[in-house]
């Protein structure tokens, strides 16, 4: 089991980042970015695989680095860590993963002013939205997706609003959901054709290309489920109103009624 090698530090095996604060001849000294104080060695075997003729070659100064972290040094106050050992997708993984938390700090500071918080103020709600939501980049994310998650999830204050307009100005998220149902009835022998023809029309919107799915799922007449995705707010909003207009509009056709509710 993976364990804090250091007080307040990272754990065995954890991904970190880190910046090259001097290179020497057997290996580099670092400073861990996200841990305040404390340092890692990255010993010359754990630089690259194979022999390493010039380790400058590899590392510099100020170069920022995703290391793997192995042990403590006999010293009790710096890690040992590898540097080969961390696979290159898993580097730019963590390292936008780093990128992104650090803009979430930025934009949680502009709220900050913009609302009049106090320092202490501001750290704990970044806290309190970090731990709901994994990390504070998630909090924003989830608000620009999911703008309702924030209310849902126990929050509460003036401040939500602007939190809400901040994370849709700034966050671009991997793809937009929206979700909703349908209550869909057509009398008559050819009922369950309609329905059919009603939500393959609204399937018929979704575009490869353009990274849009759209689905819809039978959860017991007179219901059925829509799911959407998009990779923005504007082309979801645009392809949800398509969607359940071809819909509504063929069970209509039919002689049917219908309704469709966002979650």
């Amino acid at each position: 089991m993976a364990k804090d090698l250091i007080e307040g530090g990272p754990s065995e095996g954890e991904l970190v980042v880190c910046s090259v604060k001097e290179v020497k001849q057997n290996g580099a000294y670092v400073i861990l970015d996200e841990y305040e104080s404390i340092e890692g060695f990255i010993f010359i075997g754990e630089i690259a695989s194979g022999w390493v003729k010039n380790i400058r070659g590899f590392v510099r100064e100020g170069q920022r680095l995703i290391c793997k972290v192995m042990r403590t040094r006999r010293d009790g106050r710096t890690l040992e860590l590898s540097l080969k050992s961390v696979s290159e997708e898993r580097k730019r993984d963590r390292l936008q993963q780093w990128k992104n938390e650090e803009r979430a700090k930025q934009l949680i500071k502009v709220l900050g002013e913009k609302v009049g918080w106090s320092d202490e103020e501001r750290v704990d709600t970044q806290e309190e939205l970090a731990a709901t939501f994994v990390t504070l980049y998630g909090a924003f994310e989830e608000a620009a997706t999911a703008p309702e998650s924030i209310t849902e999830s126990g929050f509460e204050g003036d401040w939500i609003k602007d939190f809400i307009e901040i994370a849709i100005e700034n966050i671009i998220p991997p793809f937009v959901e929206i979700r909703g149902r349908f209550t869909l009835t057509v009398n008559g022998s050819d009922g369950i054709e309609a329905i059919k023809a009603a939500l393959i029309a609204a399937e018929g919107h979704s575009d490869d290309e353009a990274e849009i799915e759209v689905a819809c799922y039978y959860d017991g007449a007179p219901s059925y489920r829509i799911e959407l995705r998009a990779p923005d707010f504007k082309s979801g909003e645009d392809i949800w109103e398509k969607a359940t207009k071809a819909c509504i509009d063929t069970v209509l056709a039919a002689g049917g009624s219908a309704e469709a509710v966002r979650e």
